[in-house]
């Protein structure tokens, strides 16, 4: 059995953060370990308050992990501040294996999640990871892209490792379609799928980078790995439990059917 390291924050309702990793690492047959960064007290309505774990202690938690396991990829989640970043950032340089870094500092409604001072500092972990993947709001805060600005896109192509930009909306004559846009030296790559209209979409940027890392670690490449995860995504989302009173969360067991 493959083990993949989700090193993130905890979500105490469940539907985002490691909770998320781990259940999308389960679906896909992967055994997973984790390494919590920022405690949250949250639901489905929104973050109540959010306490960052020191540096020293997030180092420990990843290094008790690697020592004991053959680690095959990692997913990075909320890193929260700067300290924790150069600390993740130390580690993961001399590793030779996937790593999927979901930047996890604005969230789809435009929410900050990370300490101003820090998201320069994400942009230094570019040169040690497999694939990043922002959304549209942290796409500009660190590239620059604006979506439909085409004059944008010319930094995409020069970021040291591929970038995967979600959440955006196309619309189509009589439907919408939700599009992912993977660049990288030049290349482009178009991920897509219908667009569901609801209100469950909790988690679904950490599911997704999660489940990019498992396939990762189970020798699939990246452009599989990606379409793979995009249709366990819509899955997710189609079979969404509707519980909570606010955005509620995916259903991961229903995301890997059982013909693919």
């Amino acid at each position: 059995m493959k083990v993949v390291l989700t090193i993130a924050g905890s979500d105490s309702s469940g539907g985002a953060g490691i909770q998320a990793d781990l259940k999308t690492f389960e679906a896909f047959g992967v055994f997973g370990t984790s390494a919590i960064t920022v405690l949250t007290a949250q639901n489905t309505q929104g973050v109540r308050s959010v306490s960052a774990l020191p540096a020293a202690f997030v180092k420990e938690q990843i290094e008790a992990v690697l020592q004991d396991f053959d680690v095959a990829a990692i997913k990075i989640g909320v890193l929260y501040n700067k300290e924790i970043i150069d600390t993740v950032r130390e580690i993961i340089a001399d590793l030779k294996i996937p790593i999927v870094l979901d930047p996890v500092f604005i969230s789809k409604v435009g929410s900050p999640l990370l300490e101003e001072d820090a998201i320069e500092a994400i942009k230094t972990l570019l040169a040690h990871v497999t694939l990043i993947t922002p959304n549209i709001y942290e796409a500009d805060a660190l590239f620059g892209y604006k979506y439909g600005d085409t004059a944008s896109l010319e930094p995409l192509h020069h970021t040291p490792c591929p970038v995967l930009i979600k959440h955006q909306v196309l619309e189509m004559p009589g439907h919408k379609v939700s599009v992912d846009q993977l660049f990288f030296k030049h290349q482009k790559r178009i991920f897509q799928s219908p667009m569901i209209e609801t209100t469950n979409l909790h988690g679904t940027g950490c599911s997704y980078s999660s489940a990019i890392a498992a396939n990762l670690a189970l020798g699939h490449s990246l452009q599989n790995a990606i379409e793979i995860s995009k249709a366990f995504v819509y899955q997710a989302i189609l079979h969404a439990p509707n519980i909570g009173h606010g955005a509620g969360p995916i259903n991961h067991k229903a995301g890997v059917r059982d013909d693919r």
